[in-house]
């Protein structure tokens, strides 16, 4: 068995250019707890304007973590260049007029400027990546800023097309972006949106919005964590136990946070180590900690705490 190494990470999305502010009653409030990563699941902005932006940054820079990874979401409307200068833009590069700093050019150079990259901030629009951390621990994770299309937004795809697998549904157009590789391909798996049936139903009728073809991905890549945003009131996590091929179906237990202790430590903490009095083991292959990481309710209120999951990550190899 490979060597692993407990390994902290403090996880946010949706902030919508909400940083924790210093006094509040609630949960998410300055300053963010310390980790070894931060991963931010998009969402960053409310429509993509250059000032938004540059008020997360800023707040992203200042975090304490080695690593800051960060995804976009169907509201970071300048980071995707394609939506941007296409029809369906035009009503927001018209409220811009010629401003060459709110253009997608200039707004992708923020996140990877010598300044982002000094403190850590790593930008992903989709991929597979892996990571060193300076402590040992060497990782791989998948990241997707896209989601199924609802209400012409940015970082969109048709429902019909699979990105996440080689093969395509049933009648699916099987293009995709970037395909999600095997179990044991995945450490962390980093998405805007859900996949479908997790923490993704919506307050109008309890529909089950997330993406089936990001389901079988994952189900496929069984990673030790799964972390999104895009659905707020789905906020919240839970351990899913993996079915087999003899005919155990896959079971989901949700965790129920202590809202006092959320209050007082900023965050929600979990430890999914090997290690610790109140850890609970995640076991690599047969089990993945999902988590839904919105920072704003329904209203876009920002009051949601952090995650903070202790995890083990693998060293070295």
């Amino acid at each position: 068995m490979p060597q692993t190494k407990k390994t902290r990470l403090c996880l946010i999305s949706d902030t919508h250019t909400n940083p924790p502010p210093g006094a509040s009653n609630t949960g998410y409030r300055h300053p963010l707890p310390a980790a070894d990563i931060l991963l931010h699941a998009g969402d960053i902005t409310q429509v993509g304007y250059r000032q938004e932006h540059e008020t997360i940054l800023s707040m992203l820079v200042n975090a304490r973590a080695e690593l800051k990874l960060v995804i976009p979401g169907n509201h970071d409307i300048s980071l995707d260049a394609d939506y941007f200068y296409s029809p369906s833009g035009a009503r927001y590069r018209s409220r811009r007029s010629d401003d060459p700093t709110e253009s997608p050019e200039y707004i992708k150079a923020l996140y990877t400027s010598a300044k982002a990259r000094d403190a850590g901030i790593v930008y992903i629009e989709e991929g597979t990546r892996t990571f060193t951390l300076s402590s040992g621990q060497r990782f791989t994770v998948f990241a997707s800023g896209y989601t199924p299309e609802f209400w012409d937004w940015a970082f969109a795809y048709s429902r019909s097309v699979d990105r996440f697998n080689s093969q395509p549904t049933a009648g699916g157009e099987g293009d995709g972006g970037s395909f999600v590789p095997g179990y044991p391909g995945v450490d962390v798996m980093l998405t805007h949106g859900p996949p479908l049936g997790v923490l993704d139903g919506v307050v109008r009728g309890g529909v089950r919005v997330g993406c089936e073809s990001l389901m079988r991905a994952v189900r496929r890549a069984r990673p030790r964590l799964h972390v999104f945003g895009h659905i707020h009131e789905g906020y919240g996590a839970g351990r899913m136990r993996w079915g087999n091929d003899g005919g155990e179906e896959d079971r989901f237990e949700s965790i129920r946070p202590d809202p006092e202790s959320a209050l007082e430590n900023r965050g929600v903490f979990y430890d999914a180590s090997g290690s610790g009095d109140e850890a609970m083991p995640l076991r690599f292959g047969e089990e993945t900690l999902f988590v839904n990481a919105s920072v704003v309710t329904v209203r876009y209120q920002p009051v949601n705490a952090p995650w903070v999951v202790d995890l083990d990550l693998p060293v070295g190899g």
